[in-house]
C-alpha cells in the first residue's frame, strides 16, 4: 500500500466490484502552508505546480482519468470528461476509468452508482445546491430506478458546527415539510443548527432513494480534512468515484 493510500479515505458502501471511490484527505502532496499538503483546488491561491502534482499523484495512484468541475454552487451535471473543465456542480459517467471528481471543504460530497455497476456520478451540495436540488438532478442524469441507485454522503460541515439563518430552513421546509427536524435551535438569536446530512436523506428518499450510507464526519472538527468554516484560507479535498476498467 502507497503513502498516498494510506492516507485516503474510501467509503464503506455496498458497492458492486466494478465500482470504486475514494476521498483524498491533507495528506500525501507537496503543497505549503496553509494549504499543506495535498491540496486538489486550483483556484486557492495555492501554487500551480503543486496542485499539479498534487493531482498527478492522485491519477497515477488508481490509473485514472479525473474529470474535474468549476464547480459554482449550481444545479448542473456534466458528462464526466477528463479533457474539459465543465462548469457543474456533478458529473456522471458510464465510462471506464473516468472519475466523477467534486472538491470540497464543508459543503456535502454525495456519490453514486448503480447495483449493476454500471454508472457512476459524483456531486457538491452546498446548502444551496441542496436545497435547488442538486442531487435531484443528478438522479435524472443517472436515469436509473430510484431502487437500483446507491449513495454515499462522504465528510462534510456536521450538525455541531453548521449554523445557518432562519431562511435555510424556510428554503427546505418549502419544499419538504419533514425538513423541519434537520434543524435545532442555535446558541444566538435568529441562528439555527444544520444537518446537512439529514436534508440530503430527505431530499434522496422523497425521490424514492433510500440505500444512502455515509455521513457522521465533520470537515470542522475532523483535520484530516480541509474545512473553509475552520480555515477559510486553505485547500480543497476531493471525492471521486469510477468504474474499473473492464
Amino acid at each position: 500500500m502507497s503513502g498516498l493510500t494510506q492516507s485516503l479515505l474510501f467509503p464503506d458502501w455496498p458497492a458492486p466490484a466494478s465500482v470504486r471511490a475514494c476521498v483524498t484527505t491533507r495528506q500525501g502532496g507537496i503543497s505549503l502552508p496553509p494549504y499543506e499538503t495535498f491540496n486538489l483546488g486550483d483556484h486557492v491561491g495555492d501554487d500551480p505546480a503543486a496542485v499539479a502534482e498534487n493531482r498527478r499523484r492522485l491519477s497515477d495512484e488508481f490509473a485514472i482519468q479525473p474529470a474535474w468541475l468549476k464547480q459554482v454552487h449550481g444545479l448542473v451535471v456534466a458528462d464526466a470528461n477528463p479533457a474539459v473543465v465543465a462548469e457543474a456542480d456533478a458529473s456522471w459517467t458510464d465510462q471506464p476509468g473516468i472519475a466523477c471528481t467534486v472538491m470540497t471543504a464543508d459543503c456535502l460530497p454525495a456519490l453514486f452508482c448503480d447495483r449493476a455497476g454500471t454508472r457512476v456520478a459524483a456531486a457538491h451540495a452546498g446548502w444551496r445546491g441542496l436545497a435547488g436540488g442538486v442531487l435531484e438532478a443528478t438522479l435524472d442524469r443517472l436515469a436509473l430506478p430510484p431502487e437500483e441507485v446507491l449513495v454515499w454522503l462522504g465528510p462534510a460541515i456536521g450538525p455541531q458546527a453548521f449554523e445557518v439563518g432562519l431562511e435555510v430552513r424556510d428554503a427546505f421546509t418549502a419544499v419538504h415539510p419533514e425538513a423541519a427536524r434537520a434543524f435545532v435551535d442555535g446558541a444566538r438569536p435568529g441562528k439555527l443548527m444544520a444537518d446537512i446530512y439529514e436534508l440530503a436523506r430527505i431530499r434522496l428518499a422523497a425521490r424514492g432513494v433510500t440505500a444512502v450510507h455515509g455521513g457522521g464526519l465533520c470537515t470542522v472538527s475532523d483535520e484530516r480534512f480541509f474545512s473553509y468554516r475552520r480555515t477559510p484560507q486553505g485547500g480543497r479535498f476531493a471525492s471521486l468515484v469510477w468504474l474499473e476498467p473492464r
